[in-house]
């Protein structure tokens, strides 16, 4: 059972958003705030996330994506709220699709 709390983020993240370390700034942003899932290159240049956890959390992680790192340029972030499954045991990059 999922606390009620518990929500899940998908953002696609459109900008100068690859090889800029992005992948990373998401890992480390959602490995500190306690959040699961996954961030990921697309091929059309942009960055996908999926992310569980505590609302507050994800909230803060969506602040961090729409800002993104000092060598990136975010220009917009698609957002969609789901429930969380928790299925997912900790926070990974994975490879581009």
């Amino acid at each position: 059972m999922v606390d009620s709390n518990q929500a899940r983020l998908h953002a696609i993240v459109e900008g100068r958003v690859q090889g800029v370390g992005f992948r990373n700034f998401v890992l480390d942003n959602a490995s500190r705030l306690g959040l699961t899932g996954w961030v990921r290159n697309r091929w059309n240049g942009d960055v996908e996330c999926l992310a569980e956890g505590d609302r507050q959390a994800l909230d803060k992680l969506l602040s961090a994506l729409q800002r993104g790192p000092r060598s990136g340029f975010v220009a917009h972030v698609r957002v969609d709220w789901h429930e969380a499954s928790g299925e997912y045991p900790h926070f990974s990059v994975k490879p581009t699709v």
